[in-house]
């Protein structure tokens, strides 16, 4: 349930920090921009099955592999796409720390 808690907390709160401290003019803007990010979980259905309880994301789903985390890097030093990188890259930062919990 922690780590659940852990999880979600950070899908949710990266974002929402990151858009309240730096994206003080547009926060609400920034915020939403950076939970599109979640579509990078639709490569999930591509699994068999779709979900495992104790399976990491990072390097396992093509939308989580390292290939397309060094694309979301890069995403951050262009201002057209510096918000969804940013709720990319969170995303990742979220789903690592659940890899993390799971082997603790």
């Amino acid at each position: 349930m922690l780590q659940f808690c852990i999880h979600y907390g950070l899908h949710f709160g990266l974002p929402l920090l990151i858009a309240l401290l730096f994206f003080k003019t547009y926060w609400v803007k920034a915020y939403v921009i950076m939970l599109l990010a979640f579509v990078i979980d639709l490569d999930h259905l591509l699994a068999n099955p779709i979900f495992e309880a104790n399976r990491c994301s990072i390097n396992f789903h093509p939308l989580h592999s390292y290939y397309a985390i060094a694309v979301y890097i890069l995403m951050l030093f262009f201002n057209r796409t510096r918000l969804l990188g940013l709720g990319l890259v969170a995303h990742i930062i979220a789903d690592s720390v659940d890899c993390f919990l799971m082997q603790i």
